[in-house]
């Protein structure tokens, strides 16, 4: 009785402090997400979406730089996300034959925990230096490199949850292979990937180091991949450390549009998940 009193007791105090650590990170998150708030809609208007980053002292907006971020997002994206499926295609479906796959993981997750300042240097020493200047190209390349990790990972856990008797159906039919990958599995695991991709270009979004290193900042419209590019985490960077108020102003609107953004992306991504989740138990 007396062991049964002292593990029942040591259970209640873990469960507490298990608790109280989820109470203190909630409340550590909703003060940050309730200054973000608060400083950050104080500055929402027609002209943040409207006109340029603006010089000190006079009134502007951030369409510029959201521009910037966007084309940069969606290159890195476009280029790293057929390179991740295909990678992440191989892990699932081909690894277990292959005596690469293991150092391919484990090349994928030392990226996957890699500091993106790493990555931001790389892009640099490779890129940068030998082109001679900064570039969006340059950034899109070191957005693309944090996205493949993400896209690889998911890919093969969501084409892992496919049952095999899904495959051995289609070869049985007389399908080959690749369309049995193609047709089969991608179907059945098509939501989980988006998920992925999705959760990827969130973690990018907010990326400020690595273009600190290779796009910089344009305070101009530009649309020219070959030259530097304003955008968003930049510009919330620079001008959260400036002593202009309107500047500063400016940068919280930035970050809480960035968080928005970013939640919705999540959001929509755990609602993919869960229907796959679902679909798998259907199954």
């Amino acid at each position: 009785m007396e062991l049964y009193a002292r593990r029942k007791f040591a259970n209640r105090l873990s469960a507490v402090g298990a608790v109280a650590a989820t109470g203190i990170g909630l409340c550590a998150l909703g003060l940050i997400l309730a200054t973000l708030l608060i400083q950050g809609v104080a500055g929402v208007n027609f002209d943040v979406f409207t006109r340029m980053t603006p010089p000190p002292g006079s009134a502007g907006g951030l369409l510029n730089a959201i521009l910037g971020s966007a084309i940069m997002t969606l290159v890195g994206t476009l280029v790293a996300t057929p390179i991740g499926i295909l990678a992440g295609t191989f892990l699932a479906e081909f690894g277990r034959y292959s005596r690469i796959a293991a150092p391919t993981r484990f090349v994928v997750d030392i990226l996957l925990s890699a500091p993106s300042i790493v990555i931001g240097l790389f892009v640099y020493e490779v890129m940068v230096i030998s082109m001679g200047h900064f570039s969006a190209w340059a950034g899109a390349l070191a957005l693309g490199i944090i996205v493949i990790p993400v896209v690889v990972r998911t890919t093969e856990e969501m084409l892992r949850l496919v049952p095999d008797s899904l495959r051995e159906a289609a070869v049985g039919l007389g399908a080959p292979r690749w369309k049995v990958v193609f047709l089969i599995c991608y179907r059945a695991a098509q939501q989980g990937m988006v998920t992925g991709v999705l959760l990827a270009i969130a973690r990018i979004s907010g990326e400020t180091a690595p273009l600190l290193f290779t796009a910089l900042n344009n305070q101009f419209w530009s649309t020219d991949l070959n030259a530097p590019m304003a955008n968003l985490p930049v510009v919330i960077f620079q001008f959260a450390m400036s002593p202009y108020n309107d500047w500063r102003q400016l940068a919280w609107t930035g970050a809480l549009l960035i968080t928005a953004f970013v939640l919705g992306l999540n959001v929509f991504a755990r609602i993919l998940s869960g229907l796959q989740t679902r679909q798998q138990r259907w199954k």
